[in-house]
């Protein structure tokens, strides 16, 4: 397997060749004004190692330290500041060097301000690009925080929501348990176990972000057996779900307070028998389900409380998929109905 080249290989890399191609023309330069071939390579090397030098240290500059203010007079002032000093080096070396031939020196008199030019050149350029690259790099990695925190803020809305949805549940079923503690024991002890099996779901589900829809209904099932308990014979239910939409996804732990706000419409202040009905079915690639239940204007106005069921469960499906369109309520003068719409990208 060939191991990838990592951000760190391809600078070193395009940094090594850069200055061998260049010193390679320095070199053809240099000979064609007539210098020695050991002059020519002894100045190549000599000026571009120390150059190569130069600009490494402002590479490494810019990555500890990497102005905010003025960061331009600062790349400049640092490229006056290194050439001139690598100018003055690399004059005073070469001098050393080849001290008896007036010729090569001549030479590189005249060549100065060419090589000041050059070296400033190549400075510059580095400055400027580490200036780009690290501030690229900087902002990355501040987006990133920031799409962090975004997410740490979204789970710990998107928790708290879940947990709210609980409690008016939980009470209403220890009332219900109390009150069938006295008459009817053994019917108060099988609710317990069923708010046993459902709290512990619940707390299972707590963990994950979407289950499949066949595992929502199963835990769907343990919470109507509850409900089933406090209304007896009153709550009839219907579920109709295609095979094809029990393997589709679905938020966990979302459909149950709709089928909650379904009863609470459907069986608060009446004697009747009541049909909550559940349909889902793949929807050209996306799963809907559709909860209906009867509904009285008159009777409604007394239990609509505040929404908070439904007005959560919009909330939590915006935060997941930044759509406000996937929660859909109709009503007409004798059914309640709610639609959701989950699309299956993951969650």
């Amino acid at each position: 397997m060939i191991a990838s080249v990592t951000s760190g290989q391809r600078f070193r890399i395009t940094f090594t060749s850069w200055w061998l191609v260049w010193t390679g023309i320095q070199m053809m330069v240099i000979s064609s004004y007539g210098a020695t071939s050991a002059q020519s390579i002894t100045d190549s090397i000599l000026c571009n190692l120390l150059l190569a030098a130069c600009c490494l240290l402002i590479t490494n500059n810019m990555k500890f330290y990497l102005p905010q203010k003025e960061r331009y007079w600062y790349v400049l002032l640092m490229s006056v500041v290194l050439s001139s000093l690598w100018l003055f080096i690399v004059k005073h070396l070469l001098r050393m060097i080849f001290a008896g031939d007036e010729n090569y020196l001549l030479f590189l008199d005249r060549s100065i301000y060419v090589r000041f030019v050059i070296g400033f050149l190549m400075t510059g350029c580095m400055a400027i690009m580490s200036l780009l690259w690290f501030t690229l790099q900087e902002q990355q990695e501040a987006n990133k925080r920031k799409e962090e925190a975004e997410q740490m803020t979204k789970d710990a809305e998107l928790l708290k929501l879940r947990q709210q949805l609980q409690p008016h549940f939980l009470f209403n079923s220890l009332n219900s348990i109390s009150a069938l503690a006295g008459s009817q024991p053994e019917k108060a002890r099988h609710m317990i176990h069923q708010l046993s099996d459902f709290l512990r779901g619940t707390l299972k589900r707590d963990e994950q972000q979407s289950v499949t829809l066949e595992e929502e209904l199963h835990h769907l099932e343990l919470y109507l057996d509850i409900e089933k308990v406090r209304f007896g014979s009153r709550l009839q239910t219907d579920v109709r779900v295609e095979d094809e939409a029990r393997k589709m996804l679905i938020p966990a732990l979302l459909l149950q307070p709709i089928v909650e706000n379904a009863i609470k419409f459907g069986l608060y202040d009446t004697i009747g028998e009541v049909m909550i009905t559940l349909e889902a079915k793949n929807l050209n690639g996306q799963l809907e389900v559709t909860i209906t239940n009867p509904y009285d204007e008159e009777t409604a106005v007394s239990t609509q409380g505040t929404g908070f069921g439904l007005a959560s469960i919009q909330r939590r499906l915006y935060l997941l998929f930044a759509r406000n369109d996937l929660l859909q309520t109709s009503r007409s003068e004798t059914v309640f109905t709610t639609t959701l719409l989950i699309p299956q990208y993951k969650i």
